[in-house]
């Protein structure tokens, strides 16, 4: 979708270069401010529809914005409905930055209530904002992206949440400029290619042991809700623009489907900025309660072995972990992550489980010890299905990391999909 609006486009670059021009230059620092900024907006959206829709039908709905919030640190108290994005917007630029750093910014954090998973990584977030005047450019830039994205669903047929999806995920993408230490994104394409060879099914758990900001998750995600329009009205597909059939979600997101999605899908990450992208994705998407969380899924503190139907995943390829932290599951004589994470995906699922992993191309071709420990794993203990080569130039900033798309299940095929 994005590909053809250039005004859409041209917006996300603009709301770039001004947190750049701003003084924030790291990628990761600015895209984790945009997307507060998106979430408060998107915030107000969703409670605004929901209050009408409440009045609409003459049910009951007590908005997050009702009552009053407590202003941690203080003996203050302040009526919520001054915490939305509607209401703020018209304050004087000053007073708006110290409205949103003091009062709304907490207000976000504590959304969940105390027991969240979002709530509990939002602990430490900050709201950077240098300057009032980056504040009022970028919450007018915003202002301008939900038009067009309004505009854009309404001419364009686009469910508005398809279309923000397409939005953040364009933000996403500046992460590739910052990937480090073996962190990057994985093209859209590669992950809708994944999630279609594994074709996970609604009431499946599906798992990411190194899910970022939960493209995989999505990818899944999307797939079990296409699949969903194609066994009940298949005329509602269409091809999205990488050739893969793609339905808009409203399509089937009733509330029983929503509330086993909302139990369907795990991730894990040892990045806290990833995490709390990871969580606000997921919201974004739809899905209220995500369950992102920090974890080293190949250290001890890990013990959630034979749990998913689904995983899939492109680990860290780079480096070792410290011998004495590695989770007494993994067996294979090694420290290296990229064959750890192999193994830590085979126990994760359960028998007749099936996983799509992302590896160096050393995997399969290496003769150490360890190497061909991984590959007698996978082909004795698994029924290997496909390894698709992948060409060295698909994954930025790696450009020359040979990889390859590993399938297999585990024990074989069983009936319990």
């Amino acid at each position: 979708m994005l590909q053809n609006n250039a005004q859409l486009k041209s917006l996300i670059d603009k709301l770039w270069q001004n947190f750049w021009e701003g003084g924030i230059a790291n990628p990761l620092t600015a895209i984790e401010q945009i997307t507060y900024l998106i979430f408060m907006k998107r915030l107000d959206d969703l409670e605004a529809k929901r209050e009408r829709d409440a009045e609409w039908t003459g049910e009951k709905y007590v908005s997050r914005f009702s009552g009053k919030f407590q202003i941690p640190g203080s003996n203050e108290s302040i009526d919520k409905n001054e915490l939305r994005w509607s209401v703020f917007k018209h304050k004087p630029a000053d007073e708006m930055l110290m409205h949103l750093q003091m009062k709304v910014f907490p207000f976000l954090k504590d959304l969940n209530g105390e027991t969240s998973p979002f709530t509990k990584h939002m602990a430490n977030a900050v709201f950077i904002m240098p300057k009032a005047s980056l504040l009022v450019s970028a919450i007018n830039i915003v202002e301008e992206i939900f038009k067009e994205i309004e505009k854009d669903a309404t001419e364009g047929g686009h469910a508005f949440q398809d279309i923000q999806g397409d939005v953040y995920e364009m933000l996403l993408s500046e992460i590739a400029t910052a990937g480090k230490n073996g962190q990057f994104r994985t093209p859209r394409h590669i992950i809708k290619l994944m999630a279609e060879l594994v074709a996970p099914q609604l009431g499946q758990r599906i798992a990411d042991p190194a899910c970022g900001t939960g493209g995989f998750l999505l990818g899944a995600y999307q797939y079990i809700l296409t699949d969903l329009v194609r066994k009940k009205d298949p005329a509602k597909l269409q091809k999205d623009e990488d050739g893969f059939e793609h339905a808009a979600i409203s399509a089937v997101l009733t509330q029983e489907v929503k509330s086993i999605l909302d139990k369907s899908f795990v991730g894990y990450d040892i990045d806290t900025t990833m995490v709390r992208l990871g969580l606000m994705n997921m919201m974004m998407h739809g899905i209220d309660e995500p369950k992102i969380d920090y974890k080293d899924t190949l250290s001890k503190s890990y013990n959630e072995d034979s749990q998913f139907d689904i995983v899939l995943a492109n680990p860290p390829f780079t480096g070792n972990i410290d011998k004495g932290d590695i989770n007494e599951g993994l067996k294979l004589p090694t420290t290296k992550t990229e064959l750890l994470f192999v193994e830590r995906i085979f126990n994760m699922l359960k028998m007749g489980g099936t996983a799509s992993v992302i590896v160096p191309s050393g995997v399969i071709q290496n003769s150490g010890k360890a190497f061909e420990a991984v590959r007698k794993l996978i082909i004795e203990k698994a029924e290997l299905k496909a390894v698709i080569a992948v060409p060295s130039g698909v994954f930025k900033p790696y450009a020359g990391v040979s990889t390859a798309i590993l399938i297999f299940t585990k024990g074989g095929e069983t009936n319990n999909v």
